[in-house]
C-alpha cells in the first residue's frame, strides 16, 4: 500500500520501515486507543512526520452513535408494565465502501434458571457465543431458522458448548429441552453496533465520519415496520446523536416453535428431563 502525504516531497511505501512500522499502513480506522501506539510507530524517522500528519487528525474521525428507541403497541408484560425497552439491535452499514474486517470476539448467552441471558446478543460476523450452563439440569441449545442453524447437542449442567458465526443474519436460539426458552443472535457484518438497554438507549463507539446504513431489528416488531425505519445517515467527525426511534409491535403474534427433529415438545418436556434423563 502506497500513501502520498504532504509533508514529504515523495512517495512513501510501507518497505521504508520495519515490521512495526509496517503496521501502521494496514490500520483501518484509528481511534484514540492507537494515539499510544501511533507514538511509538512515530519512532521510525523515515515515516514520523507522515504518521503524525496522519494520525493527529484520524483521531477526531471516529465519534460515537447514541440514541434511545421506545416500543409501542406492544403486548408484552415488561413492555407495558415497567417500559422495559431492551434488546433492539442497531447497526451501521458503510454506503459506499465495504465494513472492514472486526477482531473475533466471544461473548456469553448464560443459560440460568431455563431462561437464556441475555436474551438478545449481537456479535460481529465471526464471532463467538459461549452457552454456559448454570442450571442444576442439562440444556441443548439450538437454531434451525434463518441465520445460521446450528445445534450444540445436549451437555451438563456446570458445563458450556461454544459456537462461531461464520453468517450474518438473525439467528433465533431455542432449547430442545424446555420448550419456553428462546433468544435472539443478531450477526451483523459490521463493527458499529449495539443493544438497546432497559431504558431504550444504546451507544455505538468509534464510528468513523461517513455515510451509512441505519438498520433495526426487534423480535416483535414486522420486517415492514423496521424496514419502514431504516435510513441513510451521514455521521459527523464529532459523532451524532440520533432522534428517537418509536418501534411499533403491531401486528407481532407469537408463533409456537418446534424441537430440532421438528416435532412438537412432549408433554412435561420443559420441566427440565428428557426421555433417558438420569435421575436427580
Amino acid at each position: 500500500m502506497i500513501w502520498l502525504s504532504p509533508t514529504f516531497s515523495r512517495r512513501l511505501n510501507s518497505s521504508d520501515c520495519g515490521a512495526a512500522c509496517q503496521a501502521a499502513w494496514r490500520l483501518p480506522t484509528v481511534t484514540r486507543a492507537d494515539w499510544q501506539s501511533a507514538r511509538r510507530l512515530a519512532t521510525c524517522p523515515t515515516i514520523r512526520q507522515t504518521v503524525l500528519f496522519l494520525l493527529l487528525p484520524a483521531i477526531a474521525l471516529a465519534g460515537s452513535v447514541s440514541g434511545e428507541v421506545e416500543l409501542t403497541n406492544s403486548k408484552d408484560a415488561a413492555v407495558r408494565k415497567h417500559r422495559d425497552y431492551s434488546g433492539v439491535v442497531i447497526w451501521l452499514e458503510p454506503a459506499d465502501r465495504a465494513s472492514p474486517a472486526s477482531p473475533p470476539k466471544r461473548v456469553e448467552m448464560l443459560q440460568k434458571e431455563k431462561t437464556f441471558v441475555p436474551h438478545v446478543v449481537a456479535i460481529a460476523l465471526g464471532g463467538t457465543v459461549d452457552f454456559p450452563n448454570l442450571d442444576p439440569i442439562f440444556h441443548n441449545a439450538f437454531s434451525n431458522f434463518s441465520g445460521q442453524p446450528f445445534d450444540i447437542g445436549l451437555y451438563a449442567p456446570k458445563t458450556s458448548r461454544a459456537m462461531t458465526f461464520k453468517h450474518p443474519g438473525i439467528v433465533r436460539v431455542f432449547c430442545n429441552i424446555h420448550s419456553t426458552m428462546s433468544a435472539i443472535i443478531a450477526v451483523v457484518n459490521t463493527p458499529w453496533f449495539a443493544v438497546s438497554v432497559s431504558s431504550g438507549k444504546y451507544n455505538i463507539p468509534s464510528v468513523p465520519a461517513g455515510e451509512y446504513h441505519l438498520r433495526i431489528f426487534h423480535e416483535r416488531a414486522m420486517p415492514e415496520n423496521l424496514r419502514f425505519l431504516e435510513r441513510r445517515i451521514i455521521v459527523p467527525e464529532s459523532g451524532m446523536a440520533l432522534p428517537l426511534i418509536s418501534i411499533s409491535e403491531t401486528g407481532f403474534i407469537p408463533a409456537p416453535h418446534m424441537n430440532k427433529y421438528g416435532k412438537d415438545y412432549p408433554l412435561g418436556g420443559s420441566e427440565g428431563t428428557y426421555p433417558g434423563a438420569p435421575k436427580q
